[in-house]
């Protein structure tokens, strides 16, 4: 050391695949034994290269002070946990190394830090007797001496296994025989994380072929909050494909032609349509994707209960799915007469006035117990609601015609009576 790297004549790939170093002639030890080929880890090369993006044609620095100050640092990096010690961590090497350089402006490359957490699946498993071809049912494998083995989850319907499917999925199953419970084999399953090894990865195009992509997005981003694990289960997925063909109806009449109205809508119509508007901002804000999706399926549930298809309120609520379920938008805007793409159209924004409640129902509490509850206009005063809680005819069993030592109320929350 330190060791001076050779000259090569060409900077790519040998024909094995090997680095370019791969070409130098004599690159070994004293000894000679083979040296490294690879001088620097991939992730170096990937953890600066967004700071050249901002000024990218400049010959004479490597980014004007212009370029950084107009694009700052990342706003957002979005990787999973196992980038800590390889992507992230080269990127802030670098990103200081270049600050101590003074070549770019920044101390740290990223402002937010999300680390988003793994999909899991479910694996199936067969139970073979030992030294056999033969495998048991999983209520039954306690009765003999096995061994777990991982099965292809395609190969498995509602925890049944497809018994001749199985036999030809690899080499040396063919004389596989069996012992069933009930005329069936029932496999074992368990949650781990998605590998080629345990056979229990989901293949996208497949759920795809039969869903569709939206159906895919939106029941990846329901399955929970973004930073935390998820298990996969295929059998849930149909839930959200019948939430995206509810929300269809909504622009169709039976015959499934577009049926929309340019009436003004009614005042429940928009309350329901600002209501959610105001979700999905709080939800994409929090990045709690989930709740965005939730938040949709109740908005469609209660438009569908008002039979709505007002114009006023479905363009809108076409543009706020439009991030979550793209191709689905994108075709609803069309029918809804429009020629230009939805991502065009600007961003819905809720209005207060019409997500105003008129009315409370208050839950009145004698010495903390809930006794009664009371529906009241939300800009009563405090004096009124107290008159009307005390002339209850609840109320006036429990305080016995007599003042109460205290009226507690909290405005749109709660009242209680303490006697």
């Amino acid at each position: 050391m330190p060791l001076i790297l050779p000259p090569v004549k060409v900077y790519q790939p040998t024909a094995t695949g090997q680095p370019p170093l791969g070409h130098a002639e004599g690159w070994k030890t004293t000894a000679g034994d083979p040296l490294e080929l690879n001088t620097m880890p991939g992730w170096a090369g990937s953890s600066w290269y967004f700071w050249r993006y901002m000024d990218p044609h400049n010959t004479q620095e490597f980014a004007s002070k212009s370029a950084q100050a107009y694009w700052r640092d990342v706003d957002l990096y979005i990787g999973g946990s196992e980038h800590a010690t390889g992507h992230l961590l080269y990127a802030r090497f670098w990103t200081k190394f270049l600050h101590d350089l003074e070549y770019v402006q920044a101390n740290e490359p990223f402002r937010k830090l999300i680390n988003q957490g793994m999909i899991q699946g479910q694996s199936c498993f067969v139970y073979r007797i030992k030294g056999t071809q033969q495998f048991v049912s999983y209520n039954l494998r306690e009765q003999y001496d096995t061994t777990p083995m991982h099965v292809a989850i395609d190969l498995v319907e509602h925890k049944r296994l497809d018994v001749a499917a199985f036999k030809q999925w690899r080499p040396g199953l063919e004389e596989a025989t069996f012992i069933l419970e009930d005329g069936a084999y029932i496999c074992g399953s368990e949650v781990e994380k998605m590998s080629k090894s345990k056979h229990n990865v989901v293949n996208p195009d497949t759920i795809i072929a039969q869903y569709g992509a939206d159906t895919l997005r939106l029941y990846t981003l329901f399955l929970g909050p973004l930073e935390q694990a998820k298990h996969w289960d295929t059998q849930g997925i149909d839930g959200v494909f019948r939430f995206l063909n509810k929300f269809w109806k909504l622009y169709h009449n039976a015959a499934g032609e577009a049926a929309i109205t340019d009436t003004p809508p009614p005042a429940e119509a928009l309350k329901v349509l600002h209501k959610t508007i105001k979700k999905i901002d709080e939800a994409i804000q929090r990045y709690a994707f989930n709740t965005a999706v939730s938040a949709f399926m109740i908005c469609t549930n209660e438009l569908t209960a008002l039979n709505c298809n007002h114009r006023t309120v479905l363009e809108k609520l076409a543009v706020l799915l439009s991030p979550f379920a793209p191709h689905i938008a994108e075709e609803l805007w069309q029918r809804l007469g429009h020629t230009t793409s939805i991502t065009h159209t600007p961003w819905p924004r809720w209005e207060a006035t019409h997500i105003q409640e008129e009315t409370f129902e208050y839950p009145i509490t004698i010495n903390g117990k809930v006794r009664a509850k009371l529906l009241l206009a939300t800009d009563m005063p405090q004096a009124a609601i107290a008159q009307q809680v005390l002339a209850h005819p609840i109320i006036q069993k429990w305080t016995q015609g007599k003042p109460p030592k205290k009226v507690i109320i909290v405005p749109q929350r709660i009242v209680n009576v303490v006697v």
